[in-house]
C-alpha cells in the first residue's frame, strides 16, 4: 500500500461492514432518513494521518451511497467519523476519491 494513494477497489469485508455500521447513524442524521438496508459492497482505503475508507453501501435494491470515513491513528483513541458522502449512486458507479 502506497502512502497517500487510494488502493484499488476490493470486495467489502466484515471489518468494512463494521466501519460502515459505525457511521450509519451519522449518515441518517445528515440525510434525515433511516436505512433499513445498509450493506457494504466494496471499498478502497487510503493511508493519511490515519486511514480514509471509501465504502460503497447498498441502501435499497438499486440504490447505493458512497461514504468517505476517517479512522484516526490508534493512539488518538477517537471514533471513526463520516467525512463525506454521495447519495443517488448506482452499483456500477466508480468508487472514486471525493
Amino acid at each position: 500500500m502506497m502512502c497517500g494513494a487510494p488502493t484499488a477497489s476490493q470486495p467489502a469485508t466484515a471489518e468494512t461492514q463494521a466501519i460502515a455500521d459505525q457511521v450509519k447513524p451519522q449518515l441518517e442524521e445528515r440525510e434525515n432518513k433511516k436505512y433499513a438496508t445498509f450493506k457494504a459492497v466494496e471499498f478502497r482505503s487510503q493511508v493519511v494521518a490515519g486511514m480514509n475508507y471509501f465504502i460503497e453501501v447498498q441502501v435499497d435494491d438499486d440504490e447505493f451511497v458512497h461514504l468517505r470515513v476517517f479512522r484516526s491513528l490508534p493512539h488518538e483513541n477517537k471514533p471513526v467519523a463520516l467525512s463525506s458522502y454521495q447519495t443517488n449512486k448506482a452499483r456500477h458507479d466508480e468508487l472514486a476519491y471525493f
